[in-house]
């Protein structure tokens, strides 16, 4: 889910559901335990694996991988296998899926650089292929092979599917803001029938997409690549991974960039409510921003960022009642879900904002609601044919594996309305509602909310952006002071995540640390 602003060409944006999961929920399942305080934060830390390789593992980590030319000019392909079960390896294996751009410089070559894009669910192959492998700087891909892996369970390695493209349409539009019994019901079952497609068309996979295995799933490529430690840049929920990773391989880390970090220490409903409060943040300043411009549809000049949000829930609740067209060619009209999923989508990037006033003039003066559905599907990452990737697939099958879910019941949403109604006025009701997604996922969760210290791990560089609204800076400080060897940078500004958005500051001190290891100072602050 990150886009950046810079002299090089934007990143895509890989973002996570907001019917599938709201927040970016994180993963536990680890080879310790843990326990979780009332507060919701973890108290146990997630414990190293022992530094010799189990015998058992030794055909995954010397295998071979041939490589092939693949779609894009300049790129190769292979296929690694992993177990599907590390506690049973011989039981089966799974398929990933691998790409790389060889270095294409002089000098010392620096070995691998692993990139991931976010999610859970965002492929880390299409993100190399249509950005890391020609936008990083040049220097970077001078000295570094750039490399991606899907993880299991996404995009090209075996993916989780779920619904049809005309079921995931269903899905899309359902009512995330019930105004009665027979509307929770209508959700509650929404959601069932989900879990339901998620469990009959991937039962085995389901019980083994999470986030610790996709970070083992790292090290063995980590080795097959003949690399002694992991350099890597994760964005968003590639922050968990690779926080995990650290946590799991400390003594195997190298240079770590976690952009847009995540709090692996916080349940499942405090992060929920935490995101929640930070697209509340980014709204702020997207309304602040709104009404200095002459095509704002929700205000003028002197209007508050209350009322403009007051104006958006008034357009919201119209819609709730009478769906507008959009010329779709299923048929598809503009109602308050779809909408609202259409604003949060702009909500990543301020360079969206202008596209968001459009949408929202079309469709509050011109009762034509094409622009904001086209935020939606970019969202949803629908096609015009009405397919879907497996992203939202995908995101739910890592989060509801990754931690137990932020509610069992309507009755607790309905209890816990108040606080993410107070954390976001206009987002608060429907993230609170989608926030009840896991609560009938066929899959029990493996994980709980952990700590992660890396002891003995090289410097790692944290990312926080002051005003990110799907990982709120809160969580990077607090990665930071968990992490053993953690320098915290920060970006004073808005938008999800920072290398690459346009600060000279930000890209600078990463750069460094990529190609000569010299991390930035502890707390520097960029703008």
């Amino acid at each position: 889910m990150h886009i950046r602003r810079s002299p090089r060409p934007r990143r895509p944006r890989t973002a996570a559901a907001l019917l599938a999961t709201a927040a970016l929920l994180l993963s536990a399942c680890s080879a310790g335990g843990t326990t979780s305080t009332a507060g919701g934060a973890a108290e146990a830390a997630l414990a190293a694996l022992p530094q010799s390789t189990p015998s058992a593992l030794a055909p995954y980590y010397e295998q071979r991988l041939s490589w092939r030319s693949c779609g894009v000019p300049g790129f190769q392909c292979a296929t690694m296998k992993a177990p599907l079960d590390y506690a049973k390896p011989g039981a089966g294996d799974v398929r990933l899926a691998v790409a790389r751009k060889k270095a294409t410089g002089k000098g010392q070559p620096l070995g691998s650089l692993l990139v991931n894009p976010g999610g859970p669910g965002g492929s880390a192959i299409g993100y190399l292929e249509q950005y890391a492998g020609v936008g990083y700087p040049a220097e970077v891909r001078a000295r570094y092979d750039m490399v991606a892996v899907d993880p299991r369970g996404v995009a090209r390695s075996e993916p989780v599917e779920c619904l049809s493209g005309r079921r995931m349409d269903a899905f899309t539009q359902t009512d995330t803001t019930p105004d009665d019994t027979k509307e929770t019901d209508e959700l509650v079952d929404a959601y069932k029938k989900f879990a339901e497609g998620c469990g009959a068309r991937s039962p085995d996979l389901l019980r083994h997409v999470s986030t610790v295995e996709a970070a083992r799933d790292m090290d063995i490529l980590r080795a097959v690549l003949g690399d002694r430690r992991l350099t890597y840049v994760g964005a968003s929920y590639g922050t968990f991974l690779g926080a995990t990773y650290a946590g799991l391989f400390p003594e195997r880390v190298g240079r770590l960039v976690l952009d847009g970090a995540m709090d692996p220490s916080l349940s499942a409903r405090r992060m929920n409510l935490d995101q929640t409060a930070g697209f509340e943040t980014a709204f702020q300043s997207f309304a602040k921003d709104c009404v200095r411009q002459p095509d704002c549809p929700l205000g003028t000049r002197g209007t508050t960022p209350a009322q403009v949000g007051e104006n958006l829930s008034a357009f919201f609740k119209k819609l709730d009642a009478h769906p507008i067209p959009t010329g779709d060619a299923d048929g598809r009209k503009l109602g308050e879900a779809l909408a609202t999923t259409g604003v949060i989508a702009a909500m990543y990037d301020e360079g969206s904002w202008g596209q968001l006033r459009e949408a929202l003039t079309s469709a509050m003066k011109e009762n034509d609601g094409a622009g904001l559905l086209v935020l939606s599907d970019s969202y949803y990452e629908r096609d015009a044919d009405g397919r879907y990737s497996n992203l939202m697939f995908a995101n739910a099958a890592v989060n509801c594996l990754d931690l137990p879910a932020a509610f069992s019941s309507p009755d607790q949403v309905e209890k816990a309305l108040p606080a993410f109604e107070k954390a976001s006025p206009v987002f608060g009701e429907g993230l609170a509602w989608a926030s009840l997604n896991c609560a009938y996922w066929p899959v029990r969760a493996t994980g709980e909310p952990h700590r992660i210290e890396a002891k003995g791990a090289a410097p790692i560089v944290v990312v926080g952006t002051t005003r990110d609204p799907a990982t709120p800076y809160r969580w990077a400080q607090s990665l930071s002071r968990q992490l053993s060897s953690a320098r915290l940078l920060t970006y004073v500004g808005d938008g999800h995540t920072a290398y690459g958005r346009g600060s000279d500051c930000i890209d600078s001190a990463i750069d460094t640390y990529l190609l000569d290891g010299t991390p930035p100072p502890h707390g520097k602050r960029c703008s």
